[in-house]
């Protein structure tokens, strides 16, 4: 299958300036931007350093844009304004951006670039003569997020925001012309920033270049991923941890899941039709959400980690026994869940398991516990509750630990001290 077959099999590609055929006739000089206007990258951008990976083991030349110039004006978004960062804040988040990307592309060969060395330095009447001049306000004005905002009188556009297409246009030819960039892939909602760049190139240069618009990867709810969105999955551990970030895929509905495959793995396609018909016959077991999840943390998080995560999820939530958790493994369960610690002097006498529910936010109060046990919803290491008035014991944490379990997914963890 040729690299333009296999994109559009994945659904990778949803605009083309030109057949992908053609596109990818030869080896291309490739790039994506990405504005610091976070520290951490998400999971929505990792779709399109995927597909950058893919590129590069296909034989094309990457180049990664850090947006450090573009990041202190920001793209118009559909309702108010991006808050405004000051150079320093922008600094930070580009150093912390380029730190992930050189994380999750290991050892992929790549050239990282700052739009700031340029930007920073333009002069304001050559670049209005010299680039300003190929933009019509005519043109500028019918994008649609532009036109939205422009129709509604309180989300209106400053000039700063309008001129966002220009910047980015002229990046494209800064890199045609420093490393002779031909090929400039993003996200579909910037689709028209993204030919601003090659229309300008060919007014200015007389040359053709090529641009390609990803399909957006959106959540269950049909929204994009982003910190605006206020459903952003983050890359940086210290935001997302690595078990959340594995919860999140293995939790993903059905429905998209083939999708993600596609996207986020570098599965072949004939595994994955393999894994969507094993998953087909027997949906409960969740065999496609858990390869998912376990490829896609590995890529972010590393095979280590992923190991600790998948297992201190299968023990609070499948059949692994939480004693039999290595140490590394039992640590990341216990950051994680809500814990009660019980001594051994409590249990001597037994303590009330309403009330460790309660204490332990798996019940509202006693009669509330009381209620769950009743309808059979509690279980402990594994074995359901039956009588309201139980009480726990040393034997009940034998191993210096034991799960309860409210239904499926509501997990509080025991400890003996």
């Amino acid at each position: 299958m040729s690299l333009a077959d296999e994109l559009k099999a994945r659904g990778l590609i949803e605009h083309s300036s030109a057949e992908p055929e053609r596109i990818f006739d030869k080896p291309r000089t490739v790039y994506v931007g990405v504005d610091p206007t976070a520290d951490s990258l998400h999971v929505g951008h990792l779709a399109w350093i995927l597909f950058m990976k893919r590129l590069g083991d296909a034989g094309n030349k990457l180049v990664f844009l850090v947006g450090g110039g573009t990041g202190m004006i920001g793209d118009p978004k559909e309702k108010g304004e991006r808050p405004m960062l000051d150079e320093k804040a922008v600094a930070a988040n580009t150093s912390a951006l380029k730190s992930q990307l050189k994380n999750i592309l290991g050892r992929s060969s790549f050239k990282m670039v700052d739009n700031a060395d340029w930007l920073m330095s333009v002069k304001l009447v050559p670049f209005l003569r010299d680039i300003g001049k190929h933009f019509t306000v005519n043109d500028l004005i019918k994008r649609e997020v532009i036109k939205r905002r422009l129709e509604t009188p309180d989300e209106s556009i400053s000039y700063t925001e309008f001129t966002y297409a220009l910047l980015q246009g002229f990046d494209y030819l800064t890199l045609n012309e420093k490393y002779g960039v031909d090929l400039q892939i993003g996200g579909s909602d910037q689709w028209t920033n993204i030919l601003s760049g090659v229309d300008l190139i060919r007014k200015r240069l007389g040359k053709q270049v090529y641009a390609i618009g990803m399909p957006l990867v959106t959540d269950a709810a049909g929204k994009k991923f982003g910190k605006s969105e206020g459903n952003a999955v983050w890359l940086d551990p210290k935001k997302t941890s690595p078990l959340q970030f594995y919860q999140f895929w293995i939790n993903l509905p059905d429905a998209e899941i083939e999708t993600y495959l596609k996207v986020y793995t570098f599965l072949p396609l004939a595994e994955i039709g393999a894994l969507m018909e094993l998953h087909h016959r027997n949906p409960g077991e969740r065999q496609a959400q858990e390869t998912l999840a376990r490829l896609v943390t590995e890529i972010v998080h590393g095979p280590a980690a992923t190991a600790q995560v998948a297992a201190a999820t299968d023990a609070l939530f499948g059949d692994t026994p939480f004693h039999e958790l290595s140490r590394e493994a039992r640590q990341v369960a216990l950051a994680e869940a809500p814990t009660v610690t019980l001594t051994r002097f409590d249990l001597v006498e037994g303590v009330s398991l309403s009330e460790v529910l309660v204490t332990g936010g798996l019940a509202s109060s006693k009669s509330d516990a009381r209620r769950l046990i009743d309808g059979k919803g509690i279980t402990l290491s594994g074995l359901p509750i039956q009588d309201p008035d139980q009480k726990l014991y040393q034997g009940d944490l034998s191993s210096g630990y034991a799960l309860i379990r409210k239904g499926k997914q509501n997990v509080l963890i025991l400890v003996l001290k």
